[in-house]
């Protein structure tokens, strides 16, 4: 789909033309929705490993382009250059900066409820603090992170044993729905616009793999959460052990096994019965099924050996 044939039944038929900034599945499903809706999509910015939504472009005959950021070397002169009547960041890792964002209206997909969840790792942030339900919202794109009007949002559920894999899955659905639902009234200049008061909450940061440090002092359902959050695919909740790191791939939250302190179980992990467990500060327990160190699964029996040779 090139820019070029649209312009031959002139301006007044003339279908809408966007430049995409995408990544990942929310980009590649949100990019199809716009194609199924006949928007005109001149021009594709993603990240260079992303070589589904690539290849889509090369079916359709879109141009499409992998830079290291928005501020790259000449991307301002090539999003001009497209003539886009709006544009569109759907999963895309980087801010537009105030001079992209000058050339013509554009809206961000983001994984979150607006407000509740403003920036980075939203899915991540939203299993860590145990929030029942997260979804997908479309909303206008200003120089301020997640800040502007909301055009239109989709609600998911996030079950109590969701990983965030699971929930960003979900939450792939509902931004697809959520953009094609209000894609005609936006095209055509309808579509309503929603406060957005960021004043709710702070602007997270962006969740990396230090974070996943298991601080078993803490509850049950606290660790947990942690766990759910940095599940596989992620890098993992983990704990250190004489240098060696220990992965949690697996777990579940195990229910009210007594006051483990009074039978001598100290907080982290332990073997109990021939099953792995990590004891945490209020007295329950992770049922873990799945645990590697250094990359290598161990068994209870590893580990108990392991745990005995500690001083």
């Amino acid at each position: 789909m090139s820019g070029d044939a649209s312009n031959d039944a002139g301006d007044d038929e003339r279908r809408p033309r966007a430049v995409v900034f995408a990544h990942h599945d929310i980009g590649l499903r949100c990019l199809m929705v716009l194609l199924a809706g006949g928007v005109d999509v001149a021009l594709v910015v993603t990240h260079a490993d992303d070589e589904s939504l690539t290849s889509l472009c090369h079916e359709e005959r879109i141009h499409c382009i992998a830079v290291e950021g928005a501020d790259a070397p000449k991307l301002l002169d090539q999003v001009r250059d497209a003539m886009p009547d709006l544009m569109f960041s759907l999963g895309y890792g980087h801010m537009l900066p105030a001079d992209l964002l000058a050339i013509a209206p554009a809206y961000n997909m983001h994984a979150s409820l607006l407000p509740e969840f403003r920036g980075r790792s939203p899915v991540e942030w939203a299993v860590l603090h145990d929030a029942t339900t997260t979804g997908a919202s479309l909303h206008e794109m200003t120089a301020r992170p997640n800040a502007g009007a909301v055009i239109s949002q989709m609600e998911v559920p996030i079950l109590p044993d969701d990983t965030a894999w699971e929930v960003s899955a979900k939450v792939v659905v509902a931004a697809e729905q959520t953009l094609w639902r209000v894609l005609p009234s936006l095209l055509d200049g309808t579509a309503p616009r929603l406060f957005n008061e960021i004043g709710a909450g702070p602007c997270l940061p962006p969740r990396t793999p230090e974070d996943g440090r298991i601080d078993w002092r803490q509850p049950a359902r606290q660790v947990y959460n942690l766990y759910r959050a940095m599940a596989p695919p992620g890098s993992g909740a983990y704990t250190d052990i004489d240098g060696v790191r220990h992965v949690i791939e697996r777990a579940r939250l195990s229910g009210n096994f007594g006051n483990v302190a009074a039978i001598g179980l100290p907080a982290g992990l332990t073997v109990v019965d021939n099953c792995i467990f990590g004891v945490c500060g209020d007295g329950r327990m992770l049922t873990i099924s799945r645990l590697t160190a250094d990359g290598a699964p161990v068994t209870p029996a590893q580990l108990q050996a392991r745990l005995l040779a500690r001083p």
